[in-house]
């Protein structure tokens, strides 16, 4: 294995969540939790392959509708859901995560685990063909997961502080199907090979970073705030 390929493929993963990281500044969480949420993302992609090699077996369309039930439901639908599980599983209920930002904290980390061995995989089964793809996924692919991470976490963080179970399913279910959606567009894009989706490809990643910077500011200034009135309180007493 070339290291060089190895420190090429994981770089923008680590800089970017060192970036979302330090985002969190006034209630940071656990960097064992953290750690184990990108660790887990990265295993999740053994069920990801396993489940996406049968679902493949199913893919009995051609044209634009396999291009189609390749890109939303054996990408992005997959993914996305494994990469749900492991926030449902580790953070969802650990009392660290006590802030909206929270979420979309755990979902970058959990997506960019992904992202960082998915990464790997593509770098080093196709840099002899296009000695560029790490460039090319580090400034495209690797900020997708993470994007789609923010969309995940911000529904996930609205389901955990939702008033009742009902409002709570819902987001649930949203931190599932509007990441994959999202997903399933970006793929659809790269892999339909029309000359008009290509033209709007720059157009819809400069969206999802405009919508999910609004959302990750959004419960930044929550947290600040919070943070402001925890000192009020502390300063009364």
């Amino acid at each position: 294995m070339d290291l060089r390929l190895v420190i090429i493929a994981v770089t923008p993963a680590i800089a970017l969540a060192l970036a979302f990281y330090l985002t969190d500044r006034f209630d940071r969480e656990p960097m064992r939790l953290l750690t184990k949420v990108f660790v887990f993302g990265a295993l999740s992609v053994i069920p990801i392959v396993i489940v996406g090699r049968f679902l493949v077996s199913l893919n009995i369309f051609t044209g634009l509708l396999g291009i189609a039930f390749t890109t939303f439901i054996i990408a992005g639908l997959t993914e996305e859901f494994f990469k749900r599980e492991v926030v449902l599983r580790i953070a969802y209920k650990n009392p660290a995560f006590d802030e909206k930002l929270d979420g979309i904290i755990y979902a970058v980390f959990a997506s960019l685990g992904f992202a960082t061995v998915e990464n790997i995989m593509y770098v080093l089964t196709h840099f002899s063909s296009n000695p560029y793809v790490g460039i090319y996924r580090g400034l495209l692919s690797v900020p997708a997961h993470a994007l789609l991470g923010v969309t995940m976490g911000y529904y996930l963080s609205l389901a955990k502080f939702s008033i009742n179970s009902n409002f709570e399913r819902v987001y649930l279910r949203r931190a599932l199907l509007v990441p994959a959606f999202l997903h399933g567009v970006f793929n659809f894009i790269l892999m339909a090979d029309i000359s008009i989706l290509l033209v709007l490809f720059i157009p819809y990643v400069i969206y999802l970073w405009f919508t999910n910077l609004k959302k990750l500011n959004h419960y930044y200034r929550e947290s600040k705030t919070r943070l402001q009135s925890r000192e009020t309180d502390y300063t009364l007493e």
